[in-house]
């Protein structure tokens, strides 16, 4: 299958690294510098050409520009689309229905929400199809996206709601990671040690959190002796009303996508 994309700054290498890692597809890459596809083509083994020439051929074109710059581009490639090929957007709150107003009648549309862990491979992708998607061409953008990772499909109506959960999510937990880093150097850790403690406690709880089918809270529990230290630490949580602030910080994270998509 031929992968063109388009686009490539920090979330769009996300996508091409997990690609290009599963490999079994023909990537290339469109860049407005020409420093930058060299570097891709470098790092990666793809190839680059200039936007028609990508587009034209391509089975799937992964549209990686900012939200704000997705309108023009679209126009751009619109007329090197093949038939049957499917246009599929990362662009934050970017609706369906403006990305068909700047693609030909009845093109194929998909709105992806992809988060940064698929440079790992470890990504979280929901699909959301257009009206003018069939079941191939929908199959054929999960095959692309499970080489970044794990793929759902959503109905558009939730994209601002996944973009609140695991689209921006990784910034969250970053966000918990410094903070117990930084706690634990305050505790007189050496840093490294407590970047090590933190980073493999996180992926620990995750992985059991993926793994186990156990419900979170009966996951916390279990970890949770009464009058213990974890219990002291999570008081100390709840006082300070940090799920609260979590809900608070998504309704925001949700409520700029919907506005991104109307702007």
């Amino acid at each position: 299958m031929r992968v063109a994309l388009v686009g490539v700054g920090k979330m769009g290498e996300a996508v091409l690294s997990g690609l290009a890692a599963a490999g079994g597809h023909d990537l290339v890459v469109v860049n407005r510098r020409a420093e930058r596809d060299a570097e891709l083509v470098e790092r990666y083994g793809v190839t680059a050409a200039p936007l028609a020439e990508a587009v034209e051929g391509s089975d799937v074109v992964v549209v990686a520009v900012k939200p704000k710059d997705i309108a023009d581009m679209l126009d751009e490639l619109s007329p090197a689309l093949s038939d049957g090929a499917v246009v599929v957007s990362l662009a934050a709150g970017i609706t369906l229905q403006a990305m068909q107003q700047h693609l030909p009648h009845g093109a194929a549309a998909v709105r992806v929400m992809p988060n940064t862990p698929s440079l790992v491979g470890q990504g979280m992708s929901a699909a959301s199809p257009g009206e003018h998607v069939d079941d191939e061409q929908l199959a054929r953008v999960v095959e692309v996206l499970r080489g970044c990772g794990k793929v759902l499909v959503v109905p558009e109506q939730q994209q601002d709601a996944v973009t609140a959960v695991s689209g921006s999510g990784p910034a969250y937990i970053f966000a918990v990671a410094e903070a117990m880093i930084e706690a634990g150097v305050q505790l007189g850790l050496p840093r490294e040690t407590a970047s090590e403690l933190a980073s493999q406690t996180i992926l620990g709880a995750g992985t059991m959190l993926a793994d186990s089918g156990i419900h979170p809270s009966i996951l916390r529990e279990n970890v949770t002796s009464p009058g213990g230290t974890t219990a002291q630490a999570l008081r100390v949580l709840d006082q300070r009303a940090v799920r609260a602030a979590f809900a608070e910080a998504m309704q925001a994270c949700h409520d700029r996508s919907v506005e991104m998509g109307r702007g």
